[in-house]
């Protein structure tokens, strides 16, 4: 599960402090691969079934799509608290907010639920997002302590580690909901019961084993550490790219503020392509698979045929990732992304093209959406993260955050519009038009 990054250091290190940092990279990935697979379980039982409990407790469709919206929202919401705390505490502390708003949010939506309120739940999915913060910011953690040319696959490792809970998760709702209905739970209670325990699993292992934190000893161990002086091939951040010139870190300081990484961001265009790039592909994903549920719900599916479908589209996007990891390495970040749009655009052709009761297509057509995905966010993560000093790097990550799920959290209000107005179909096709676009203008403008 996790790399031997031995003889692979951060520049600036002393050969004294090799082995140890060594070490804790080692650690660090363990924990934080521990932490995804039980906060996975969490964030994929929710997001499977939150639209379906949204539509039967407002009776509409249109509104379901809210709540892939709010869950979203919440994700963006959290991205730059969550990156605020980790940039002046530690990534320990950053992430700990994120998990322990995440679980409120499961409190509040299993109080929606028994008072059968869908507004309340909507709020509660807010704060439920939070996981989702916390679960993309442990890929950033993960590459802090990366070696230049390497942060795509030690941060492929951890997002691979949520293959285990996402996979499962969806999986365990319905043995879940029956039984909360033994306990006298209302119905729907299952999913959010299965999710608070798995965000509090995941709370644990980061207060209790992320030690030391990658952040801090990052910062005290080099004294200049910006992988965007990387020139590798692979890296996309060679001379002339635009990437800033290497700027020491601040050890015990909060790295920069939000209006420092707003300036990296302008005069820095490689860290702007990835960060399009990532935008578009969780905009992509988000969309259709947040209403892919309600797709099959209206062919008469049950909870266990769209669990199996939801399970496989997670399958897609975590299971293959240190290959994706290896190829961004190896082969450079701008030829993954462009690949990456491809796969979406096949996904969306096949899942839009495929009627309610075409289960099969479907399935298949969220396999490659979650694959497109893994490909989109690992290779624009690296990339974003190697074109900037480590001093700027977790207000530039968070904003990245915020506005990848910002356009997500669009994504989803328009996919909900669409589909209730229109047809599942109508959603596939607006989708590919985009990634098609998007792919096109990555492959003609990369350096």
């Amino acid at each position: 599960m996790t790399a031997n990054p031995t003889n692979l250091t951060p520049p600036g290190v002393s050969p004294g402090g090799k082995e140890r940092v060594a070490a804790v990279q080692r650690r660090t990935l363990a924990v934080l691969s521990a932490a995804q697979i039980s906060g996975g379980i969490g964030v994929a039982v929710g997001l499977t079934f939150s639209s379906v409990t949204v539509k039967e407790l407002s009776g509409s469709t249109t509104l379901s799509g809210l709540a892939g919206t709010a869950t979203v929202l919440g994700a963006a919401l959290l991205a730059l608290p969550t990156a605020r705390s980790s940039g002046r505490n530690g990534r320990r502390a950053g992430l700990a907010l994120a998990y322990g708003c995440a679980l409120l949010g499961c409190l509040v939506s299993l109080l929606a639920v028994a008072l059968g309120s869908w507004p309340l739940l909507l709020a509660g999915l807010v704060l439920f997002g939070a996981a989702s913060a916390g679960n993309l910011a442990s890929r950033y953690a993960a590459t802090d302590l990366s070696p230049p040319g390497h942060s795509a696959r030690h941060l492929s490792l951890v997002v691979w580690a949520a293959t285990i809970g996402s996979v499962t998760g969806p999986n365990l709702a319905e043995p879940a909901e029956r039984f909360s209905a033994g306990l006298g739970m209302p119905p729907g209670s299952g999913p959010f019961a299965v999710a608070l325990v798995g965000f509090a699993i995941a709370l644990g292992i980061i207060m209790i084993a992320l030690r030391p934190d990658p952040l801090l000893l990052a910062r005290s161990t080099a004294s200049d550490t910006s992988p965007a002086s990387d020139t590798s091939p692979a890296s996309d951040t060679s001379p002339g790219s635009g990437a800033p010139a290497p700027g020491p870190a601040s050890p015990g300081k909060g790295a920069g503020t939000f209006r420092t990484a707003w300036r990296v961001l302008r005069a820095t265009p490689v860290a702007v392509r990835a960060l399009i790039a990532i935008a578009v592909s969780h905009t992509a994903m988000v969309s259709i698979m947040s209403m892919t549920p309600i797709h099959l719900d209206h062919g008469g599916s049950t909870y266990t045929v769209i669990g199996i479908v939801i399970s496989l589209h997670i399958a897609g996007m975590y299971v293959l990732s240190p290959v994706v990891g290896w190829l961004a390495d190896r082969t450079g970040r701008t030829t993954v992304l462009v690949a990456g749009m491809g796969l979406l655009l096949v996904a969306a052709v096949l899942a839009g093209g495929a009627g309610p009761h075409d289960v099969t297509q479907v399935a298949v057509g969220l396999l490659l959406l979650g694959l497109g995905w893994s490909f989109g966010l690992i290779s624009g993560s690296a990339m974003l993260s190697e074109a900037v000093p480590l001093a700027h790097r977790t207000p530039v990550q968070g904003l990245s955050d915020l506005l990848m799920n910002v356009c997500g959290a669009a994504g989803t209000v328009i996919a909900g519009v669409i589909v209730g107005g229109l047809s599942y179909g109508v959603l596939g096709a607006a989708v590919a038009v985009m990634v098609t676009v998007t792919g096109a203008w990555l492959a003609l403008t990369r350096a």
